[in-house]
């Protein structure tokens, strides 16, 4: 390994020992994905102001650039920078940002290039951080004064991180994402709705194991557990999805009958999240486990806890009640997953408001052959994936396009839009009878649940405020992209992570 790539640890005794020798400690920090001559530039200008110039990478996980980025992975990273003639060390960072490892080298300068002098453009507050971190530790913060490269448009014109379909689909909608300011274009839009999130709320249970092999009496597999984690899922998941997007989200949910598992949930739920949930008589909280093989991360086995018995009607009524007291809301996001929580009659009631209504009515294992979004007979916008669709209709070989139409008429439904896994997602706008596809833009798939629970509320949010079709389904594929890299629910969509990915998109 090159002798200049160590550890963080290592870092911290080579700072000490600089700095006692009497010499100034330059460090450099970020993702350096694409090595080009604006960075050669950064630190040739950077080593000027010092003596020993360290630089850090953020790791691959960490880095929150859009789909298949990294395109260069950490190893490859830290050679090149290695390489070159005025970089002294080199090392992989811990975290996201430069804040702590800044504390811990205590660098006599920390330098940036230009675009960096205005911090408000940086929409994640790290530079400030990182900036008090410096002064803190008795440095201070310097610019370069050369002309900035970026690796995100050297990629996007040159590499192929992205397949022809993507490129094409973001080629069409960049002079729309150009012309905004894409942090205030997002708070703008989205930050003063008021939005009522109705549905079950999930707790998945993801129990990892290592398979032994077959019972030595009976025809079964066998696995030891090894750890069980539990993840936030359903309508408190949509809810979490939401949180990071408008000031205030309710939510209409229901637990079980004896509140099992409601201090889990409300610990689980973002600050700006209102709650009022039921609790269904002689219902558990709904429970899907899940057995994961630790090695291959596959399923093997789901066990679900759960009572799909309609509420009894003083709960029903209860919701009911709580409906019609509700008309403060610019947008209703209704996930229906077939357990028995909204009844025909309270489909009915939430069809019948004025108010935007948009509706993802999932089709399970334990619902399938008795579940439909019939009951919802004026929609705004109908969320659902192609298989649902076919169910719903009774078409398995139908012309795609044809059946989003008859399901639009059908439910009076203004938008339907229609996911399709690695094929993307389409919408038909009723008014315009017009159809739009997204290619999807996941780069690894981890788990594909809880998918559907991102792209639902951001989709939702954006047909809310009127946007156009494409631009609508871009913000919920990169929710969808966001939410299958993480196991389940495990971690929610991030306002600030797409803005980034949109910014670095249309480089």
């Amino acid at each position: 390994m090159n002798k200049k790539i160590v550890t963080l640890e290592k870092l911290k005794n080579i700072s000490k020992t600089t700095k006692l020798k009497g010499k100034k400690i330059i460090h450099c920090h970020g993702v350096f994905d694409l090595l080009h001559i604006g960075h050669i530039k950064h630190f040739a200008e950077a080593k000027t102001i010092g003596d020993v110039l360290i630089v850090t990478l953020t790791p691959d996980k960490l880095v929150n650039k859009g789909p298949n980025r990294p395109a260069f992975k950490i190893d490859h990273r830290l050679e090149a920078i290695a390489a070159l003639e005025n970089v002294d060390y080199v090392s992989e960072n811990k975290w996201a940002t430069a804040e702590k490892t800044i504390e811990l080298i205590k660098p006599n300068f920390y330098f940036k290039g230009p675009d960096y002098k205005i911090n408000k453009k940086d929409i994640t507050g790290n530079i400030k951080r990182e900036i008090s971190a410096v002064k803190k530790s008795g440095g201070c913060i310097r610019y370069s004064k050369d002309v900035t490269f970026s690796s995100s448009t050297l990629l996007n014109k040159y590499a192929d991180i992205y397949s022809s379909k993507q490129k094409n689909f973001m080629k069409s909608i960049t002079k729309k994402l150009y012309e905004a300011d894409m942090n205030n274009f997002i708070d703008n839009s989205f930050n003063d709705l008021k939005v009522l999130v109705i549905g079950e709320t999930i707790i998945d249970e993801y129990v990892f194991c290592e398979a032994l092999g077959k019972s030595g009496k009976e025809p079964m597999l066998v696995l030891r557990e090894l750890e069980a984690e539990k993840y936030l899922g359903g309508a408190s998941a949509i809810a979490n999805h939401l949180s990071s997007f408008v000031k205030k989200v309710d939510l209409l949910s229901c637990l079980g009958q004896d509140k099992q598992y409601e201090e889990f949930t409300l610990k689980n739920l973002s600050s700006n999240i209102k709650t009022k949930f039921i609790y269904k008589e002689k219902s558990p909280t709904i429970i899907k486990k899940r057995f994961i093989d630790k090695n291959s991360k596959s399923k093997t086995l789901g066990v679900y806890s759960l009572n799909d018995d309609n509420l009894s009607k003083k709960q029903e009524n209860s919701v009911i009640s709580y409906l019609n007291k509700s008309n403060k809301y610019d947008l209703i996001i209704v996930a229906d997953y077939g357990h028995g929580f909204i009844t025909e009659k309270i489909a009915k009631v939430i069809s019948n408001k004025k108010i935007f209504l948009s509706l993802n009515a999932q089709i399970n294992s334990s619902n399938s052959g008795f579940h439909s979004i019939k009951k919802y007979p004026n929609c705004n916008s109908i969320i659902i994936n192609e298989s649902e669709l076919r169910h719903e209709l009774r078409s398995r070989e139908g012309n795609l396009n044809e059946l989003m139409k008859i399901l639009s008429v059908n439910l009076k439904a203004d938008f339907v839009v229609v996911t399709r896994g690695t094929e993307g997602s389409t919408i038909y706008n009723k008014k315009k009878d017009l159809y739009t596809s997204c290619p999807a833009f996941a780069s690894k798939v981890v788990d594909k649940v809880g998918s559907g629970d991102a792209l639902l509320p951001i989709i939702s949010i954006s047909l809310a405020k009127k946007m156009d079709d494409d631009i609508s389904l871009f913000l919920g594929s990169l929710a969808a992209a966001q939410s299958v890299e993480t196991i389940s629910n495990s971690k929610s969509v991030n306002k600030i992570e797409i803005v980034k990915t949109l910014q670095h998109a249309i480089k």
